[in-house]
Protein backbone atom coordinates (compact mmCIF):
# COMPACT_ATOMS: atom_id res chain seq x y z
CA UNK A 1 0.00 0.00 0.00
CA UNK A 2 1.43 3.39 -1.02
CA UNK A 3 1.78 6.10 1.55
CA UNK A 4 0.05 9.45 1.11
CA UNK A 5 2.95 11.31 2.70
CA UNK A 6 6.48 10.51 3.71
CA UNK A 7 6.60 12.17 7.09
CA UNK A 8 9.10 9.49 8.13
CA UNK A 9 11.57 11.08 5.69
CA UNK A 10 11.81 14.76 6.64
CA UNK A 11 14.31 16.57 4.46
CA UNK A 12 17.28 17.78 6.50
CA UNK A 13 19.59 20.71 5.78
CA UNK A 14 21.63 19.94 2.68
CA UNK A 15 19.02 17.70 1.04
CA UNK A 16 19.03 19.80 -2.14
CA UNK A 17 22.83 20.07 -2.08
CA UNK A 18 22.45 23.83 -2.11
CA UNK A 19 23.51 25.79 0.98
CA UNK A 20 21.19 28.49 2.21
CA UNK A 21 22.26 32.14 1.99
CA UNK A 22 22.69 32.32 5.78
CA UNK A 23 24.59 29.03 6.15
CA UNK A 24 27.91 29.57 7.84
CA UNK A 25 28.66 25.92 8.47
CA UNK A 26 29.51 23.67 5.53
CA UNK A 27 26.98 21.07 4.45
CA UNK A 28 27.57 17.55 5.78
CA UNK A 29 29.47 15.20 3.45
CA UNK A 30 28.95 11.60 2.47
CA UNK A 31 32.33 9.91 2.45
CA UNK A 32 33.44 8.99 -1.06
CA UNK A 33 35.68 6.26 0.35
CA UNK A 34 32.70 4.56 2.07
CA UNK A 35 30.68 4.83 -1.14
CA UNK A 36 33.51 3.30 -3.22
CA UNK A 37 33.93 0.43 -0.75
CA UNK A 38 30.21 -0.36 -0.89
CA UNK A 39 30.27 0.00 -4.68
CA UNK A 40 33.04 -2.59 -5.08
CA UNK A 41 31.22 -4.94 -2.70
CA UNK A 42 28.02 -4.51 -4.76
CA UNK A 43 29.89 -5.21 -8.01
CA UNK A 44 31.38 -8.37 -6.52
CA UNK A 45 27.93 -9.57 -5.40
CA UNK A 46 26.53 -8.74 -8.87
CA UNK A 47 29.30 -10.80 -10.48
CA UNK A 48 30.50 -7.72 -12.30
CA UNK A 49 32.84 -4.76 -12.11
CA UNK A 50 32.71 -1.11 -11.15
CA UNK A 51 32.38 1.30 -14.06
CA UNK A 52 33.51 4.92 -14.00
CA UNK A 53 33.14 6.73 -10.67
CA UNK A 54 32.56 10.49 -10.83
CA UNK A 55 32.97 12.46 -7.62
CA UNK A 56 30.35 15.13 -6.99
CA UNK A 57 31.23 18.55 -8.29
CA UNK A 58 29.13 21.70 -8.34
CA UNK A 59 26.46 22.07 -9.38
CA UNK A 60 25.61 18.32 -9.14
CA UNK A 61 24.40 17.18 -5.69
CA UNK A 62 25.59 13.57 -5.99
CA UNK A 63 28.41 11.17 -6.79
CA UNK A 64 27.80 9.05 -9.88
CA UNK A 65 29.06 5.52 -10.59
CA UNK A 66 27.96 2.29 -12.19
CA UNK A 67 28.06 -1.44 -11.73
CA UNK A 68 28.61 -3.49 -14.87
CA UNK A 69 27.02 -6.86 -14.23
CA UNK A 70 25.43 -9.76 -16.06
CA UNK A 71 22.28 -7.68 -16.61
CA UNK A 72 24.21 -4.74 -18.09
CA UNK A 73 25.09 -1.37 -16.57
CA UNK A 74 23.24 -0.02 -13.53
CA UNK A 75 23.93 3.58 -12.60
CA UNK A 76 24.38 4.24 -8.89
CA UNK A 77 23.72 7.68 -7.41
CA UNK A 78 25.10 8.62 -4.00
CA UNK A 79 23.92 11.90 -2.47
CA UNK A 80 26.97 14.03 -1.62
CA UNK A 81 25.61 15.33 1.70
CA UNK A 82 23.51 12.51 3.12
CA UNK A 83 23.99 8.72 2.90
CA UNK A 84 21.26 8.12 0.31
CA UNK A 85 21.60 5.76 -2.65
CA UNK A 86 19.42 5.56 -5.77
CA UNK A 87 19.62 3.63 -9.03
CA UNK A 88 19.02 4.88 -12.56
CA UNK A 89 19.12 3.46 -16.09
CA UNK A 90 21.57 6.06 -17.48
CA UNK A 91 24.11 8.70 -16.48
CA UNK A 92 22.72 12.22 -16.26
CA UNK A 93 23.48 15.43 -14.40
CA UNK A 94 20.00 15.55 -12.85
CA UNK A 95 17.01 13.29 -12.41
CA UNK A 96 13.29 13.74 -11.77
CA UNK A 97 11.53 10.39 -12.11
CA UNK A 98 14.07 8.29 -14.05
CA UNK A 99 14.85 5.83 -11.26
CA UNK A 100 15.07 2.05 -11.06
CA UNK A 101 14.01 -0.35 -8.35
CA UNK A 102 17.01 -1.34 -6.23
CA UNK A 103 18.79 -4.38 -7.70
CA UNK A 104 19.29 -7.56 -5.63
CA UNK A 105 22.82 -6.45 -4.68
CA UNK A 106 21.65 -3.10 -3.21
CA UNK A 107 22.04 -4.53 0.30
CA UNK A 108 25.79 -3.90 -0.05
CA UNK A 109 24.96 -0.22 0.46
CA UNK A 110 22.60 -0.71 3.41
CA UNK A 111 25.22 -2.99 5.00
CA UNK A 112 27.67 -0.06 4.69
CA UNK A 113 25.29 2.36 6.44
CA UNK A 114 23.55 3.94 3.46
CA UNK A 115 19.81 4.29 2.99
CA UNK A 116 18.72 2.79 -0.33
CA UNK A 117 15.78 4.74 -1.73
CA UNK A 118 13.32 2.80 -3.84
CA UNK A 119 11.62 4.07 -6.99
CA UNK A 120 8.28 4.60 -5.22
CA UNK A 121 9.83 6.93 -2.66
CA UNK A 122 11.96 8.77 -5.22
CA UNK A 123 8.99 9.45 -7.49
CA UNK A 124 6.85 10.74 -4.63
CA UNK A 125 5.45 14.20 -5.43
CA UNK A 126 7.02 16.99 -3.37
CA UNK A 127 3.58 17.85 -2.06
CA UNK A 128 3.67 14.55 -0.13
CA UNK A 129 7.11 15.13 1.44
CA UNK A 130 8.03 17.06 4.59
CA UNK A 131 9.84 20.01 3.00
CA UNK A 132 9.58 22.34 6.00
CA UNK A 133 13.38 22.63 6.36
CA UNK A 134 13.88 23.95 2.81
CA UNK A 135 14.80 27.60 2.42
CA UNK A 136 13.13 30.16 0.19
CA UNK A 137 16.23 30.04 -2.03
CA UNK A 138 15.91 26.27 -2.43
CA UNK A 139 12.23 26.60 -3.34
CA UNK A 140 13.14 29.22 -5.94
CA UNK A 141 15.48 26.71 -7.59
CA UNK A 142 12.93 23.90 -7.34
CA UNK A 143 10.42 26.07 -9.23
CA UNK A 144 13.05 27.29 -11.71
CA UNK A 145 14.02 23.72 -12.63
CA UNK A 146 10.40 22.48 -12.55
CA UNK A 147 11.21 19.70 -10.08
CA UNK A 148 8.18 17.74 -8.98
CA UNK A 149 9.53 14.66 -7.16
CA UNK A 150 11.60 13.82 -4.11
CA UNK A 151 14.23 12.19 -6.35
CA UNK A 152 14.45 15.33 -8.48
CA UNK A 153 15.04 17.41 -5.39
CA UNK A 154 17.74 15.07 -4.04
CA UNK A 155 19.59 14.29 -7.29
CA UNK A 156 19.85 17.63 -9.05
CA UNK A 157 22.29 20.06 -10.63
CA UNK A 158 21.24 23.44 -9.22
CA UNK A 159 23.55 26.28 -10.17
Amino acid sequence: MAKDTYTDFPLPRGATGFPGPDDTAPLPETGLRTFRTALYTAARIAGGTVGEVEEQSRPRSFHLASVLGRAGETVVLCHAHHPWIAFAPERRNWYDDEFLAPPPWAHAFTDAGFTVLDRERLTTPLSAVDTSALTRDEWRRIRLYHLTTLGGLLFNAFD
